[in-house]
């Protein structure tokens, strides 16, 4: 056998060999593709199945102030969680805690003041401690055009007007007050009304000339009132404090509420309604 031949085979064998180990290879490769996909999606699905589908309803008590703010974020809630309902109950926030308290249903209270949240917490109602959401302050609401021409707090002690102010139980009657006692005025109201929405709504019907109430309230009422800012009103500025409620029915949807309230998106809604941050 010439050398020529002998070096013809054994090019012949190494080239072989080679491409049997680039096989093996490429299907060495595969298997590891394969393997870390079916990983990946294993992964996947565990992640997914440790974030449950949010269903169900939400009750949420909130104090009447938040009624326009809450049911906008109620809405939103419900786009971004298919197959859930907020449903609200809103009232003057004592109202709220004392039905919590004897025993109605709910998921999540919203307060006006930590004094009535108080009123819950002091029950052990609350689970773990409440966290302030928003602020709020307060504004007199006159009728449009502002007929009696009132710029400040101690025109409402004149006498011929027709004020009317929240009940002293309520958060907005207790701001109100102590607006009042900080300007040394005293007030006696044709009305005491049980929650700021009822106050306010005196002078939309034109039952009354004025009314002590928050700023969001008249935001929120547009034109059917006029707003007038006193500086008594920064003395009795309210914190609105937040909870899930101890027996809450559907807690795992109530505390994605409570965090969107406290979100970005959820305070750009509160502060375009009028409400002052944390």
């Amino acid at each position: 056998m010439t050398r020529s031949v002998r070096r013809t085979r054994r090019t012949r064998r190494m080239l072989q060999a080679t491409g049997v180990s680039a096989a093996a290879l490429l299907a060495l490769s595969a298997c590891s593709s394969s393997d870390d996909s079916s990983s990946t999606k294993s992964d996947s699905s565990a992640s997914a199945s440790s974030s449950p589908k949010l269903s169900g309803t939400v009750t949420v008590f909130a104090a009447a102030s938040l009624k326009e703010s809450f049911t906008t974020l109620g809405k939103e809630f419900e786009k971004a969680h298919p197959g859930t309902e907020v449903t609200f109950n809103f009232s003057g926030s004592d109202t709220l805690a004392a039905s919590i308290t004897g025993g109605a249903p709910a998921d999540v209270f919203a307060s006006a003041s930590p004094k009535t949240m108080a009123i819950v917490t002091d029950k052990k109602d609350a689970v773990g401690t409440p966290a302030t959401f928003v602020r709020n302050q307060l504004e007199i609401a006159t009728l449009p055009g502002n007929p009696d021409k009132i710029s400040s707090l101690k025109d409402l002690t004149g006498s011929g007007l027709k004020v009317v102010l929240c009940d002293r139980k309520v958060p907005c009657g207790a701001a109100a007050q102590k607006a009042l006692d900080a300007g040394k005025l005293k007030l006696t109201p044709v009305s005491y009304e049980e929650d700021v929405k009822s106050a306010l709504n005196k002078v939309v019907l034109k039952e009354a000339d004025a009314a002590v109430v928050y700023k969001t309230d008249v935001k929120a009422a547009g034109s059917k009132v006029e707003g007038v800012e006193f500086p008594e009103s920064a003395s009795a500025v309210n914190a609105y404090p937040i909870t899930l409620l101890k027996d809450a029915p559907n807690a795992e949807a109530a505390k994605a509420f409570i965090a969107l309230v406290q979100s970005d998106e959820g305070q750009k809604v509160l502060t375009e309604a009028g409400f002052l941050k944390p």
